[in-house]
């Protein structure tokens, strides 16, 4: 079954490679109205999947990233208008090259062909790669998770049934089983798959990761560090942290350890507490002299909790705030809070995460919020693609030659 879907989805990407930019903005838009006609089928199956996971017992902070409602599909809808809106990067001329026999050599961006995404409990991931996908003439292999399986089918339906009459058929490919040799599958079709995009949790990535016979783009687990300086703004630094851990501590952009120079350390913890009250605290012995919580060990300053969950850790300067990031960071993202402008630039230039922030919120490592529309996921790997996975991040390139009958001597 899964053989066949890939066959399907590798023949589709000879037509699609040939669609033009309008048509793919009209068949975003079109992508947009459905999604808000058939609102009422979508949050219906989506309740299906909240249901059963609470009756699995999946935690609040969980499903949050499950759940759909009006206002999350009408922000889900826009984006898809967004990405229409951007600029089409297909066929965009990356260098040109005049050699002196009078060869023309353009650098050309095309599409990537099939790309599979294999991700967790965020059906709204179903409807942001599609979007990309169209926008770059590739086709994509959807595997979701079992939590997610009714909205993720759901919502691949009424794209589907929205394009059908614009794009070349087999251009969004939803997986509807949710057993792992579907995963491996999709791992071991060479010749059928050009990458494989791994989003969500430690554990699916390294599997991916370790499993693939096909070419990865490795997405990284969120373990997200703020720094407050010695020097920071401590009213400002307590926005940073709060927003970071707790304006949603399910998504991988959310704080997991928070960093204290030890100068401003009980000031700013006891600005602090108030705030995070709901939140439980692993610090090490100074932290927890100003907040309730427990002994920190090196397994809480290594863990992605994707909730109300916090370490906390007084450091003795800069440098021992970037040996901490280095040593637990999974490059994603980290943020320094001061005042001092050659602190911040030592700081953002001392590590190799994929995004540093100063004075801001790690929430903001996001393809929606860096302007692009939608996102992927956040790369951290080092290669082709690194941050959020934007347009450009889903094209290749290939080499166009004009000639007027050179050979070569």
């Amino acid at each position: 079954m899964i053989e066949q879907t890939l066959k399907e989805a590798k023949f589709a990407c000879r037509a699609m490679q040939l669609v033009d930019k309008d048509t793919k903005i009209e068949a975003l838009k079109k992508i947009h109205d459905n999604l808000l006609n058939r609102m009422s089928y979508i949050l219906s199956e989506n309740d299906k999947d909240i249901q059963a996971a609470r009756a699995n017992g999946m935690r609040e902070s969980m499903i949050d990233r499950l759940q759909l409602s009006e206002a999350r599909l009408q922000e889900i809808a826009q984006g898809v208008l967004d990405v229409a809106a951007l600029p089409d990067p297909i066929g965009e001329v990356v260098r040109e090259i005049h050699r002196p026999n009078s060869l023309l050599i353009k650098q050309v961006r095309i599409p990537i062909g099939t790309v599979a995404v294999i991700y967790e409990s965020r059906p709204n991931v179903t409807v942001d790669i599609a979007a990309i996908c169209i926008k770059t003439n590739n086709v994509c292999v959807l595997k979701g998770g079992k939590e997610a399986i009714h909205s993720n089918i759901a919502l691949a339906e009424v794209m589907n049934e929205a394009i059908k009459d614009v794009l070349p058929a087999h251009v969004i490919n939803m997986v509807q089983v949710t057993d792992r040799q579907a995963v491996n599958d999709i791992l071991n079709g060479i010749g059928l798959v050009d990458v494989v995009i791994p989003r969500g949790g430690k554990g699916l990535i390294q599997h991916v990761v370790q499993n693939a016979k096909v070419p990865v783009i490795e997405t990284g687990a969120g373990l997200c560090h703020v720094y407050v300086d010695k020097e920071a703004d401590l009213d400002m630094a307590v926005r940073i942290a709060v927003n970071a851990k707790l304006q949603r501590p399910s998504v991988c952009n959310a704080m997991e350890t928070l960093l204290v120079h030890k100068d401003v350390a009980e000031e700013f913890l006891t600005k602090l507490k108030p705030e995070i009250e709901r939140v439980q605290v692993y610090g090490d012995q100074t932290a927890l002299h100003y907040l309730p919580g427990q002994t920190a060990t090196d397994e809480n300053y290594s863990t992605e909790y994707d909730d109300y969950k916090l370490n906390v850790k007084v450091v003795n300067d800069v440098d021992e705030a970037i040996e901490h990031i280095y040593d637990h960071s999974t490059k994603h993202s980290e943020t320094i809070v001061t005042e001092n402008k050659a602190t911040a630039q030592y700081f953002m230039d001392a590590l190799d995460s994929a995004c540093v922030y100063h004075n801001a919120s790690t929430r903001f490592t996001d393809g929606g919020q860096f302007g692009f529309g939608a996102e992927v996921g956040i790369s951290t790997q080092k290669l082709h693609a690194r941050g959020p996975i934007g347009l450009p991040e889903m094209t290749s390139t290939k080499y166009l030659i004009y000639g007027s009958g050179q050979i070569r001597e």
